[in-house]
């Protein structure tokens, strides 16, 4: 069905409660539908295998081709039902996306609800009872504060109501005396208020910086900092980072509320929203915000929130949906899973989590995916391998005019290699002087891919392995498909797979071999074989950082999923792969570097099967936890390694102490004659 005619059927609906952007359904009412629409409605379930699912209300949008499924189980008993989840479907693309509220203490919920329903349904006049109970109530004043659940009840006790039994009555004035307008417990007060309280200060978060804020660091890190991209920071507090990119010739603006008020809100391929969201009380103005930041990005937006567990959030004096600090400052505590969620529905598309509380959002899905598909690319440091095959093979006979563009024939070889393939002339910068030399692009991969035949083969099997982890992750993520990839990633689809079709049952069969443990175990095995990290039996390979990209394709998919969650791992000393339970820790330790016996700092232990993180801090704990043999998680390049592996050696033969497990208690080692054996290895 063209989106055309779908509008026009829909437009011509003449029952459904209408909007100016949509038309909502009970699902009763779709039998009442023209018979292409239904049909039309039954073919897309199938193709995205919703068939079956629960939903009450359908969402007909008119200003893009989607729909949505939304679920209100308590429908029919609850005057106001909360909304539970909903899917949002893509019927260009044919990708759905799913959203819960289960959890969420302030749900969208549902007014009017003789609106959804067929004519002549036996409920109409039931539901339309209530809706003039409201109206008479004066409920409905404020549209702009009605939408959710908290709002909602809070508007109902200020007319001077209550609910009972379905049906809205009278607070007596006895009960209407105890109402409180001040600044409440959070059972009391209401996300969604736009007075701002007195004892709310918003300009006491911004804080002063000698170096780049977190989001900034992450947007250097992924290269957005290069100069070659403008940058606006939205709520730039003091503008310590516009001061810093500034120094460094990078074309930076920002705006702030209370310190840079006059300043314009201007456009920029990289916007910052960094923890700024999370100081808004107001649940409705934090959307508005995210939005507008999300106007003025013309490349990608990086949020970034503050994140806590509940025994943080209890530190502090409840206030609507967050807490109020001890200076005096609004904070909402958010989780990794909830803040993403928060991004997308807001934005209505993907948020890409890059740390813990920080994500990016793409303006352009190309962008997004070229994004993605380079984090899975592994660096090798093909010149020094080009080099030392040239050293053993045997002399190849060269025109001198060949000898003559060494340099430039040796950069042509080394971007091939990284594709793994032919690179295309618009893939080369110098791709003109390369058809001067050989006349051709394709005389130019003959010569230098017949030289090296096996660092070739090398190059194509790497390449195809990054790329299945790639399109494995973009299945476990529901994203996008391949028209929406960058012309690079079409031209590799094309080379390695034949088709888009065989790279993704490929994909496919490698994600679904993450799910067997035995998979998992048989990897991690292979890995600790080829000198990759310290395998405990079949419960767990632990390993560096550093080391994940050189371990097998299913174990790369496995950390990959578990970091889709997170975010980059880079932060990390440690991971562990545990095999049996579908969990990935994190680790991260003081000076682990440099230090022969570092102290345990966090861990992070990320739930892959209930899609949840847990953080853990052990600086606040009364005994510190050292780590002990470390040369078995590091490679044999790690600074300090010969050392390290030394020590180990020797401190395995110290027959007063059990290594196994966690080891020894640190007080027994830090007070024992084994500070010696440590100063004589690293000199501390």
């Amino acid at each position: 069905m063209e989106f055309s005619h779908y509008q026009k059927i829909i437009r011509q609906l003449s029952f459904g409660k209408r909007l100016p952007e949509a038309l909502y359904l009970h699902a009763c009412a779709i039998e009442c539908l023209p018979a292409d629409l239904i049909s039309f409605l039954d073919q897309s379930l199938k193709r995205l295998q919703l068939v079956g699912i629960r939903f009450d209300l359908v969402k007909f949008h008119l200003r893009e081709f989607k729909i949505s499924l939304l679920l209100y189980p308590t429908f029919w008993e609850d005057p106001f039902p909360e909304l539970k989840a909903s899917y949002t479907i893509d019927l260009i693309t044919m990708k759905s996306r799913f959203s819960s509220y289960e959890n969420s203490a302030n749900p969208p919920i549902l007014h009017r609800k003789e609106t959804f329903l067929p004519p002549g349904h036996l409920r109409l006049e039931e539901f339309a009872k209530l809706t003039r109970e409201a109206e008479e109530a004066g409920l409905f004043e404020n549209l702009n504060r009605i939408g959710f659940k908290q709002n909602w009840l809070r508007q109902i006790k200020a007319k001077g109501y209550q609910l009972v039994n379905g049906h809205l009555q009278k607070i007596s004035a006895e009960s209407e005396s105890t109402v409180e307008v001040t600044a409440k417990p959070v059972s009391q007060t209401l996300p969604g208020e736009y007075n701002l309280p007195e004892e709310i200060h918003r300009h006491r978060t911004a804080i002063d910086r000698n170096v780049l804020s977190a989001p900034m660091q992450s947007l250097y890190k992924h290269g957005f900092l290069d100069g070659h991209y403008s940058v606006f920071d939205f709520g730039c507090g003091k503008g310590d980072d516009l001061r810093e990119l500034a120094a460094h010739g990078i074309n930076a603006a920002g705006w702030d509320p209370v310190f840079r008020r006059d300043s314009e809100k201007s456009p920029a391929d990289i916007v910052n929203l960094g923890f700024i969201i999370n100081v808004i009380e107001n649940p409705q103005e934090r959307r508005e915000t995210l939005r507008e930041a999300f106007s003025l990005t013309q490349k990608v937006l990086s949020v970034a929130v503050m994140l806590g567990s509940e025994s943080l959030v209890s530190k502090f004096r409840p206030y609507g949906d967050g807490v109020v600090t001890s200076r005096g400052t609004f904070q909402k505590y958010y989780s990794q899973g909830e803040i993403r969620s928060f991004i997308e529905q807001t934005l209505e598309t993907n948020a890409v989590a890059v740390g813990p509380g920080l994500f990016f959002v793409f303006r352009n899905q190309d962008d997004e995916q070229a994004f993605l598909a380079e984090r899975q690319r592994r660096r090798f440091d093909w010149v020094t391998l080009s080099q030392r095959e040239a050293r053993v093979r045997a002399p190849v006979q060269r025109l001198s005019r060949y000898e003559k563009h060494q340099a430039l024939i040796e950069d042509y070889q080394n971007v091939c290699l990284s594709f793994g393939r032919q690179c295309k002339p618009d893939e080369f910068e110098f791709s003109a002087q390369i058809r001067q030399v050989f006349g051709s692009f394709t005389k130019a991969w003959e010569h230098i891919s017949a030289g090296q035949p096996e660092l070739f083969s090398r190059a194509r099997a790497a390449r195809i392995e990054d790329l299945l982890v790639y399109f494995g992750l973009n299945l476990f993520g529901r994203r996008k498909s391949y028209s929406h990839m960058p012309k690079s990633l079409q031209r590799d689809v094309q080379e390695f797979f034949g088709d888009y079709r065989s790279a993704i049952e490929q994909a496919r069969a490698l994600l679904f071999s993450v799910g067997s443990p035995q998979n998992i175990h048989r990897a991690c095995i292979q890995a600790s074989e080829s000198g990759i990290g310290h395998l405990d039996s079949d419960h767990s390979l632990q390993l560096h950082t550093s080391q994940i990209n050189a371990l097998p394709a299913v174990l790369r998919l496995y950390v990959g999923c578990a970091t889709q969650l997170f975010g980059d791992v880079d932060k990390a000393d440690l991971v562990k792969i545990h095999i049996q339970s579908g969990k990935v820790s994190l680790m991260r330790y003081d000076d682990f570097v440099n230090k022969p016996l570092p102290q345990l700092l966090e861990r992070i232990k990320i739930k892959m099967r209930e899609q949840q993180i847990d953080f853990f801090d052990y600086t606040t704990q009364p005994k510190i936890q050292l780590l002990y043999l470390k040369s078995r998680f590091i490679p044999a390049d790690f600074p300090f390694y010969a050392e390290q592996k030394a020590f180990d050696e020797k401190l395995q033969t110290q027959t007063d102490f059990d290594f196994t497990g966690f080891g020894p208690p640190a007080d027994e080692i830090l007070h024992s004659p084994l500070t010696q054996l440590i100063q004589s290895y690293f000199g501390e």
